[in-house]
């Protein structure tokens, strides 16, 4: 029974996406249920098209190349479901490699749980000379969980991810193309099944490792992809106008901002790498505090490209 699909979002990032594709070709006790593995090609040139076609010869299973020349991330998930019928999806990134028994543990974790949405953990990996943020990094990254496969109440990442199509992912373009730039599409995604009563699984033994390229791999964008995730809690908020909530959020961002700004200011002066931690967790608490259009960072899709330019 071939019932689930591998979609892989990939822009102009082919050694990385070769590395993603032979990881799904390597796993073992589920290759006989992919009814596919289908590339959304996010590039207007369509750079992953040769290597797809390369490849085809030695997969052992249906690849899928499936353009979407509308840069965005979630343009691309979206062209990417469109290609298969499958009744499961996994999603992989294009920078993620996945572990043998990957896609065999989301299975399992999935008809263990009944969960309509099942995730894994994730290993970050960073390049050499990374210095006294390698640990940060890593863990930034990464995705840490429970050490046992059941339900949870946390929702991660759309990476490393098992869905169930009919619950989780309703219509022909579940994931909001408003966030093609900024990012959260799958943060919409999940709040609003948890609304609809779906449940989330996490999966322990599912693991993936993800390589963030040098430009990635820098305090800098870890604290830019750290404020946009803060930012995360008003703007749904917004989004419900619950506007109580939104001065919840700004509140508690504000208190953030503060204490966390301040021991960031005192382990800098000793020079403690705990400073890296101490940053994020302040540029949350500003995130919640400048949720608004304007103070979006723009870190995917068009905006990449322009910054390749």
């Amino acid at each position: 029974m071939r019932d689930v699909a591998v979609v892989i979002p990939t822009l102009r990032r082919p050694v990385m996406l070769e590395r993603a594709l032979r990881s799904v070709f390597a796993q073992v006790g589920s290759l006989d249920r992919v009814a596919a593995v289908v590339v959304a090609d996010n590039d207007p040139d369509g750079s992953a098209a040769a290597l797809v076609e390369r490849l085809r010869a030695e997969a052992p299973v249906s690849l899928i190349y499936a353009p979407a020349p509308v840069p965005g991330v979630a343009t691309a998930r979206n062209i990417g479901l469109a290609a298969t019928a499958a009744p499961l999806i996994a999603f992989l990134d294009d920078d993620e490699a996945a572990s043998p028994g990957w896609l065999a543990a989301l299975l399992q974790a999935q008809a263990q749980t009944g969960a309509d949405v099942v995730f894994g953990p994730i290993r970050g990996r960073v390049p050499d000379g990374t210095g006294w943020t390698t640990a940060y990094l890593e863990r930034f990254f990464g995705r840490d969980g429970p050490a046992e496969t059941g339900l949870t109440d946390e929702i991660h990442g759309c990476g490393n991810s098992l869905m169930v199509r009919a619950t989780a992912l309703p219509g022909p373009a579940p994931f909001d193309t408003a966030m093609n730039e900024t990012g959260g599409e799958d943060d919409r995604l999940f709040t609003a099944l948890r609304a609809r009563g779906g449940r989330f699984g996490w999966a322990a033994e599912a693991w993936v490792d993800e390589f963030a390229p040098p430009h990635r791999a820098t305090l800098s964008y870890a604290l830019l992809r750290a404020f946009a995730y803060g930012q995360s809690p008003s703007q749904m908020a917004a989004d419900r106008r619950d506007w109580l909530g939104v001065v919840r959020w700004m509140l508690i961002g504000a208190a953030q901002a503060g204490v966390w700004g301040l021991v960031s200011l005192g382990l800098t002066v000793l020079h403690r790498p705990a400073r890296a931690e101490t940053l994020d967790r302040m540029a949350r608490g500003l995130g919640k505090l400048f949720w608004t259009k304007g103070f979006e960072p723009k870190l995917y899709g068009a905006a990449m490209l322009r910054k390749q330019a």
